[in-house]
């Protein structure tokens, strides 16, 4: 039962991430601004490439020859085996499917597909380490290697946990360390407390009093007021 629950919690958690890190949430029209057109033969291999897509900021690692690495979700393997419809660059609807779904893979394409149209940055993420980079030919190696299938989670295997891994020796994700202060403030609220009452009193009165109804109204409820 407690496992069944925590599953249940984390599955929630993951669905409400892909809301809050939307796009349109995340990036300010100040930081769009910045973002200036990537010149291809200015990249090195090795580089750390970021681009804004639909959801998130995704990631990659420049390997030379305007080819990236990047782990990207995508539904199209668990549904075709067709290697030339799968190596087409991964939409938004095949990569939301892909997250819901956690299938995922570490892939290689041309910096353009990579972009899908954003303006990219190189080695942004520089700034918030304190942790020296790799030399870019370890960064592109490591990256090669991870090369193929790979599990997938929104919060804790991610494009980004794969980039700063090859990069810097250690996954880390700065998006979902984001989220997870959100989620806190969000527990800590005493209004959370007030409405999970008030959604548990609801769901008692529409489905009736019992364990369904009762013991997960009340376990939330209590959660909340012991984490606030």
């Amino acid at each position: 039962m407690k496992s069944l629950l925590v599953g249940l919690m984390v599955f929630i958690f993951e669905k409400i991430f892909i809301l809050a890190n939307l796009k349109v949430f995340s990036v300010s029209s100040k930081k769009s601004k910045c973002r200036q057109p990537c010149d291809v033969p200015l990249i090195k291999r090795g580089d750390l490439l970021q681009v804004p897509r639909t959801l998130f900021v995704h990631f990659g690692i420049y390997l030379g020859n305007n080819k990236v690495a990047h782990l990207m979700p995508d539904i199209l393997p668990a549904l075709s085996d067709d290697q030339c419809l799968i190596r087409r660059v991964v939409t938004n609807k095949r990569l939301i499917m892909g997250v819901l779904a956690k299938i995922a893979s570490i892939r290689v394409d041309s910096v353009q597909d990579f972009a899908y149209g954003g303006n990219i940055l190189v080695n942004h993420m520089d700034r918030s380490f304190n942790t020296k980079p790799l030399t870019n030919e370890e960064v592109a190696q490591r990256a090669e290697k991870l090369v193929g299938a790979t599990p997938y989670s929104l919060l804790w295997n991610n494009c980004e946990h794969f980039v700063t891994y090859c990069r810097y020796g250690m996954p880390v994700s700065f998006q979902t360390d984001k989220f997870c202060e959100t989620v806190k403030k969000i527990i800590r609220d005493r209004r959370s407390i007030l409405l999970s009452a008030a959604i548990g009193m609801a769901s008692v009165l529409c489905m009736g009093f019992g364990l369904c109804t009762i013991l997960p109204s009340f376990f939330i409820t209590f959660t909340l007021w012991m984490a606030s």
